[in-house]
C-alpha cells in the first residue's frame, strides 16, 4: 500500500511560481513511477507530468512544457512539481499519482494509476 499526500498549492498571480510536493509512504514507494494530473471545474482530469523511478526520465503535457519541471527525491520518497510562469488556465486541483508502470500514467483516458493523492488546489489570478 502506498499513500500519497500533496502539499504546496495556493493562490498566486499570473506569472508567478509554486512548487508542489507529493510525499509517498509505503515500503515500495520509491520504486513507483510518479505523476501529476490536474482537474479544473467542469473538465476532465488531465495529465501534466510524470517521472520514472529508475532513470528519472520525465514526460510533460505540451501545455506545460518549458514552464513546469517534475523531479523526485527517492531518498525522501517525494516528487516535486515546480510550476513557473503560471497562467490563469493552470487553475485546477492538482493530483499526485503513482504506478509501477509509467505507461499507466501516460496512457490516454480512461487511466487508472494504482494510487492517487487527495489533491491540492492551485489558483492563478489574472
Amino acid at each position: 500500500q502506498v499513500q500519497l499526500v500533496e502539499s504546496g498549492g495556493g493562490l498566486v498571480q499570473a506569472g508567478g511560481s509554486l512548487r508542489l510536493s507529493c510525499a509517498a509512504s509505503g515500503r515500495t514507494a520509491s520504486s513507483y513511477a510518479m505523476g501529476w494530473f490536474r482537474q479544473a471545474p467542469g473538465k476532465e482530469r488531465e495529465f501534466v507530468a510524470a517521472i520514472t523511478w529508475r532513470s528519472g526520465t520525465t514526460y510533460y503535457a505540451d501545455s506545460v512544457k518549458g514552464r513546469f519541471n517534475i523531479s523526485r527525491d527517492n531518498a525522501q520518497n517525494t516528487v516535486y512539481l515546480q510550476m513557473n510562469s503560471l497562467k490563469p488556465e493552470d487553475t485546477a486541483v492538482y493530483y499526485c499519482a503513482a504506478d509501477p508502470a509509467v505507461e499507466q500514467l501516460l496512457r490516454p483516458p480512461p487511466r487508472n494509476p494504482r494510487y492517487w493523492g487527495q489533491g491540492t488546489q492551485v489558483t492563478v489570478s489574472s
